[in-house]
């Protein structure tokens, strides 16, 4: 899959550092917790998506990191910032074993299918 972003050569110099470093903090955060957790949820406070994702794993007896970063009102440069990084427009943004397999939807049917117990079997 190729996700077409902006080309660098079509990146003025003088603003290069400053897109390399939008809110760097979160985005190492999130990309510690993807490195030291099978299962991670990356959600947001009062949207029910996250509440629901959670409650699928838990259901399940699944471990996971969440991580919630603000309110619809609030954090949302903060939040936008792993959008641009990970392609993916809608949280929750759910990792397993550091690949991103979407939001509650799919986690759903990944649980269904019985693909999430593959995908974190220990082979």
């Amino acid at each position: 899959m190729n996700r077409d972003i902006l080309n660098a050569s079509q990146i003025h110099d003088m603003i290069r550092e400053r897109i390399a470093n939008y809110h760097a903090d979160i985005l190492r955060e999130v990309k510690t917790a993807i490195a030291g957790n099978k299962v991670v949820v990356v959600g947001m406070a009062q949207n029910p998506f996250p509440k629901k994702a959670r409650r699928i794993l838990n259901d399940n007896g699944i471990e996971h990191k969440y991580l919630e970063y603000g309110s619809y009102f609030s954090t949302w440069k903060r939040r936008n910032a792993i959008k641009m990084w990970s392609g993916w427009p809608t949280f929750p943004m759910i990792f397993v074993k550091g690949v991103l397999i979407g939001g509650a939807s799919e986690l759903k049917r990944l649980s269904d299918s019985g693909e999430l117990t593959r995908m974190l079997g220990d082979n």
